[in-house]
């Protein structure tokens, strides 16, 4: 029997996710309408490049209130400074827009990223990519799925490249200076190695790509929660090999996500490259 929303009992994954996919098509609708005056009001965070937009601002508010007034005794993590412990042992950890460079270029990848924890573990998981319609989904057993434009759900099963000269690999950089020149240079060492290398600007999405098979592995440094909650479980659910640098947890530092048939010889690499 599936728990209703708002009841006091752990809530079934399904259920969260039917309110975390309701709560991104909202938002979503909102950042389409202000993607307009985007670049309005900009602001920054941590680097000159770092930026943040009134939209972000306005899609978090949006998001928060509508999953508090669903389930007021959550918790809530966001982007944008929402925090809140909650009671519940359900937290919601949202990105309201995953790609706000690319927002305010026009460019067609970002997303709206909502996904709910219960005790720590990412149980469900939305991201919506707001420019394509995209709506990629994910539940802890139930599977990885992506629809566009109300059509029946597709599972994503990710791919099977054959070799690591035959990976197609999506990465990130972060803000800093300093950190993108160690990024670089890794990045350089990486490519003669694999098919070629892809940066699309939304870790949300980078993780959707894997598990739809249109990159073969991904990988980043330094992501935050909000960039990697949602679409990690559904790169996971997709089959990919979800893992970090030896002796370490994925995102704790590094993120990585793989198709099984590559993984051992890709993570290898990896921690080559990272020494």
């Amino acid at each position: 029997m599936t728990t209703p929303i708002g009841s006091a009992a752990t809530p079934a994954p399904d259920a969260l996710l039917a309110l975390a996919t309701a709560t991104a098509r909202e938002a979503a609708a909102l950042v389409r309408r202000g993607r307009a005056g985007a670049a309005e009001q900009v602001d920054v965070k941590s680097s000159p490049v770092d930026v943040v937009t009134a939209v972000d601002k306005a899609s978090e508010r949006l998001i928060v209130d509508r999953l508090l007034a669903a389930r007021p005794d959550d918790g809530v993590l966001g982007e944008e400074g929402a925090a809140r412990p909650g009671t519940s042992g359900v937290r919601w950890v949202v990105d309201p827009i995953d790609g706000t460079v690319n927002f305010l270029y026009g460019v067609p990848a970002y997303a709206v990223s909502v996904a709910a924890e219960v005790d720590g573990v990412v149980r469900a998981g939305a991201v919506l990519n707001v420019a394509t319609g995209e709506l990629f989904t994910a539940t802890a057993g139930g599977g990885a799925h992506l629809a566009v434009d109300g059509a029946d759900p597709v599972r994503l099963t990710g791919s099977r490249p054959p070799s690591l000269e035959q990976t197609l690999v999506a990465t990130g950089f972060g803000y800093r200076v300093e950190q993108r020149r160690a990024q670089g240079a890794v990045v350089a060492a990486l490519l003669p190695r694999v098919r070629d290398i892809r940066r699309f600007g939304s870790a949300a999405l980078d993780l959707c790509a894997a598990a739809a098979g249109r990159v073969d592995a991904y990988y980043e440094l330094d992501l935050n929660p909000w960039d990697h909650a949602a679409g990690a479980l559904v790169a996971a659910e997709a089959g990919l090999v979800l893992a970090g640098l030896p002796g370490t947890a994925f995102a704790d530092p590094l993120a990585v996500a793989v198709a099984p048939t590559v993984a051992d010889e890709f993570l290898d690499l990896l921690a080559e490259l990272h020494r």
